[in-house]
């Protein structure tokens, strides 16, 4: 199985280096979030970790940036607000949503779990966050595109399938639309990702940057 094989990348690359499969470990308390400046533009923020901040990129690299790019250049006038933040699990993005939705936010992307199934975390856990990240979007009746991710296998099939179940079940109980795969077309090709093997590359983010856009472009709308 394609996704399988992509996983089982994912962990080698992971264990290298220690014993357990863990992503480079992150600071004991996440990085604060960059200072954004403030604008009268509507916004459209992507929570995330490492995957979403561009980890080995330039800034105008990551597929946040790329979109926003697009946005741009085809008359949308949106402020893309990247809050990714590398080593991030979901309880690290839920504790940074109040500030990551300030403003006037009309589209939230929630590409969050990654380091949750690379560290083996309880999946009662990433849902009970992600239900939380969703609850609080939807009682500020913000659109939601939920991103899914794909845990290592090395916890075993239950705890593989259970992981990618948590994505599609919230995505169908709160109604949102939804990426099952954030790294579709991206993940364990050597030729669209760092040296890391985890994080794509400049081809890679465009590829991800794109299927991004294909939830996002019905949601914007042109300024009148």
């Amino acid at each position: 199985m394609r996704v399988l094989a992509i996983i089982l990348l994912l962990v080698s690359v992971a264990c290298k280096g220690g014993p357990e499969p863990s992503p480079p470990a992150p600071p004991a308390t996440p990085s604060a979030p960059p200072v954004v400046r403030i604008s009268k533009s509507p916004r459209i923020v992507f929570l995330g970790d490492s995957l979403t901040a561009g980890l080995g990129l330039a800034q105008e690299q990551n597929y946040p940036s790329l979109i926003g790019k697009r946005l741009k250049d085809q008359g949308y006038d949106y402020e893309v607000v990247n809050a990714g933040v590398s080593g991030d699990t979901s309880a690290g993005g839920l504790r940074r949503l109040d500030w990551s939705l300030d403003g006037d936010v009309r589209v939230l992307i929630v590409a969050l779990g990654a380091n949750d199934g690379l560290r083996g975390l309880p999946i009662s856990e990433m849902k009970k966050n992600l239900a939380a990240v969703l609850d609080r979007a939807r009682e500020k009746r913000i659109p939601v595109i939920l991103a899914g991710m794909e845990a290592p296998p090395n916890n075993g099939p239950d705890y593989t399938r259970d992981f990618r179940a948590v994505y599609a079940d919230l995505a169908q109980e709160y109604n949102v639309r939804f990426i099952p795969f954030l790294l579709q077309g991206v993940a364990g090709d050597p030729a669209l990702n760092q040296a890391d093997g985890i994080h794509p590359n400049v081809r890679g983010a465009e590829i991800v940057a794109d299927l991004v856009w294909k939830e996002l472009a019905p949601m914007v709308r042109r300024p009148n």
